[in-house]
């Protein structure tokens, strides 16, 4: 099957993997009513978590973000690393996750970059909203305070983003190493897929983040809902980073474009319907698909209780 064959009926809008193709989400349009079919609710559902490890600590100061040097942005450091699947390693490993017709997968050298440590929570898109002016049909719970924020389009992350470039850029609430990056040519944004295969893999071809057997107790799939952003100890994850696999699946900058994996691939040449690339499984995912390398898809516009987004700082 072709990498891009499945690309079918597009105004659904959002895909992830199964089996060996692609199949299309059970998702609808909102109703008049607001509900999403197939939830009880337009409303994430959320679950609780116990856990030894005490959670992140957020600074309600700082615009929600982590009570850490950088505000929870972690270095990942300039190298290569495997990008792809191999099924003699996985064999989970879905076709478009193959680097070429001859290679299984490609190695992929990226210069230095920040990604922050968790997924960007309730709690810090609604200070954005509410200072922001930002308004959207809200598919999440306002009150769910630090669980990952879901329901917003890659549009919605976006703006998100430069809207806390700009805070961090002239605030003294903002480290000042953040903002010494932020003034000499480095942005806020979403990860490339890049950078989000190497921050949740490492440099090695791992199938998930700590390893290459599932764990229950390293990620939150096969779940009712979600569990408050970085509330699940993964001390075995490359570079201290918390829920690469489920949870919410997490918005890129990448177009949905066939392997080899390419950096400067310009948006502006793909067509009007163009799916952008979503990562990491979500909590209501089986393990095929909270994989490092498995690749979702969603129209720019897509609100879903199952996708959300981390940010990273890149150089551009």
């Amino acid at each position: 099957m072709s990498p891009i064959s499945w690309l079918l009926a597009v105004d659904t809008g959002c895909y992830v993997s199964t089996q060996s193709v692609w199949r299309r989400a059970v998702v609808t349009a909102l109703s008049a009513s607001g509900l999403m079919l197939g939830f009880a609710h337009a409303q994430t559902p959320v679950n609780t978590v116990t856990s030894a490890e005490p959670g992140p600590v957020f600074r309600a100061q700082a615009w929600h973000l982590p009570d850490e040097p950088l505000l929870g942005f972690v270095e990942i450091p300039a190298g290569p690393f495997p990008m792809g699947s191999n099924p003699l390693i996985d064999p989970m490993a879905f076709e478009n996750e193959r680097w070429s017709e001859t290679r299984r997968q490609g190695t992929v050298d990226l210069p230095e970059f920040y990604i922050a440590r968790y997924e960007t929570t309730v709690d810090q898109f609604v200070v954005f909203m509410e200072e922001a002016n930002y308004r959207l049909v809200e598919m999440f719970d306002a009150a769910a305070g630090n669980h990952p924020v879901s329901g917003v389009s890659w549009t919605d992350a976006l703006a998100y983003a430069r809207w806390l470039e700009a805070e961090l850029t002239t605030s003294e609430q903002a480290p000042a190493g953040l903002r010494r990056l932020l003034s000499n040519g480095w942005h806020l944004t979403l990860p490339d897929e890049a950078q989000w295969e190497k921050a949740a893999r490492g440099t090695e071809p791992r199938i998930f983040p700590w390893g290459n057997a599932v764990r229950k107790d390293r990620a939150n799939f096969a779940a009712a809902g979600t569990v408050p952003a970085g509330s699940i100890p993964c001390p075995e994850c490359p570079y201290g980073l918390r829920d690469m696999s489920g949870n919410v699946w997490e918005w890129t900058r990448s177009p949905y474009l066939p392997y080899p994996f390419d950096s400067d691939n310009p948006a502006v040449n793909l067509q009007e319907d163009a799916l952008w690339v979503m990562r990491g499984g979500s909590f209501n995912d089986e393990e095929s698909n909270i994989r490092t390398a498995v690749r979702g898809a969603a129209d720019p516009g897509a609100r879903r209780p199952f996708i959300g987004f981390r940010l990273a700082i890149v150089r551009e």
